[in-house]
């Protein structure tokens, strides 16, 4: 076995690779020098015997952010985000250099770089690398996936806009009602089914089971739902008559349309600009949150009001889960600390204790006549 020769202050190894070619490589101190051709030398006859498949391609991560673009963002609903992404993000840091190039220090300076952005925002660009990285391993680029440490992110934050009481609720309706009577029952059925605005969108007729008093949520703006699965929301005895209502005034195959009978798009004004005067002849106004103007509420936000006043009315939290169609609990749970009754048999826990101006505590008292044996 050759040995690691002097190369400046460095020192450098060289061998010969399963095609017979040289090759020489230079590391900073002896020690690793020593380690690194143990590994090199190994990784050959593993590869001569055919135990280990060959070294990776010579690809950049820019040849990987184009087989991104033009293979995932295609069939991913979320695929103009990462084309935004890489374009923004990645491809500016990562962009020139070779796959198997990528170290810790480059993403952590990648990391250190994007210090002024939100934490989730910043875990979702780490999120979309690693995914990259791993479809490179998986396309025989990239031997490994260096490890990517994310900023800690809250999975949910109870601090959600709503419309707050039953009042604001009727305020925005009638509101609604003065927009047109399509506004107002798009926005009714917002609230009281707690779906999505393409999910609204895409309703269809046969989607609205009158008799069974369910609605079958299967699809969105472009395609299926957010989670992709199919669920079921309750047709609430406040929205039955109203659906019913629309059913006969409304014929055709989607529940709402814009004024040309089509399906409403993401953009659609009736999403944004029309709540915006529906918000102004509710005097709804603007609110202040983390020094900026921002409205009382967006049109997601209805979804959030059918979830917390099902919550304040002792609606179980499981049964929304299955409303909403969350993948997880805790996105539920940002809602638990609006049931009036979740603590309501736990107030007397300790009757016995009491802590006060004297600090009376009757378990004290009980311990220490054990410890006295009396």
């Amino acid at each position: 076995m050759s040995k690691p020769t002097k190369h400046y202050r460095a020192w450098r190894i060289r061998y010969v690779d399963e095609h017979g070619v040289r090759q020489s490589e230079v590391f900073p101190d002896h020690k690793q020098a020593v380690f690194e051709l143990k590994q090199r030398e190994l990784e050959v006859e593993e590869r001569r015997r055919g135990l280990r498949p060959g070294p990776p391609l010579e690809k950049t991560f820019a040849d990987l952010a184009t087989y991104w673009k033009e293979n995932r963002v295609p069939q991913k609903r979320s695929g103009h985000h990462d084309k935004s992404i890489i374009e923004r993000h990645l491809e500016p840091s990562f962009g020139p250099l070779k796959l198997r190039a990528i170290g810790i220090a480059d993403i952590d300076k990648f990391s250190v770089e994007r210090q002024h952005l939100d934490p989730k925002t910043l875990c979702n660009l780490l999120s979309l690398l690693g995914s990259m990285l791993r479809v490179a391993v998986d396309l025989g680029w990239l031997e490994r996936v260096p490890r990517i440490r994310k900023p800690r992110v809250r999975i949910f934050n109870a601090d959600f806009s709503y419309l707050r009481t039953d009042d604001e609720i009727r305020r925005l309706l009638e509101a609604a009602r003065q927009q047109g009577e399509d506004v107002y029952v798009l926005y009714a059925t917002a609230i009281l089914t707690g779906m999505r605005a393409g999910e609204l969108a895409a309703l269809l007729w046969e989607d609205v089971d009158f008799e069974r008093r369910l609605i079958c949520v299967q699809r969105s703006f472009d395609g299926p739902t957010k989670s992709s699965d199919v669920r079921y929301a309750p047709l609430l005895d406040a929205l039955y008559p109203v659906l019913r209502d629309w059913r006969l005034r409304h014929p055709g195959r989607l529940v709402f349309t814009n004024r040309d009978g089509r399906m409403l798009l993401s953009s659609s004004r009736v999403f944004q600009e029309v709540l915006h005067r529906v918000l102004e002849a509710a005097k709804l106004p603007n609110i202040q949150r983390k020094g900026k103007a921002r409205r009382y509420i967006v049109f997601h936000d209805l979804r959030h009001t059918f979830a917390s006043h099902w919550v304040l009315r002792g609606g179980c939290l499981y049964k929304l889960r299955s409303i909403l169609g969350h993948k997880t609990v805790q996105m539920t749970q940002r809602y638990a600390h609006l049931q009036p009754t979740a603590f309501r048999e736990d107030y007397a826990r300790f009757p016995d204790l009491t802590v006060g101006p004297g600090v009376v505590v009757s378990i004290a008292r009980q311990a220490e006549k054990m410890a006295n044996g009396t």
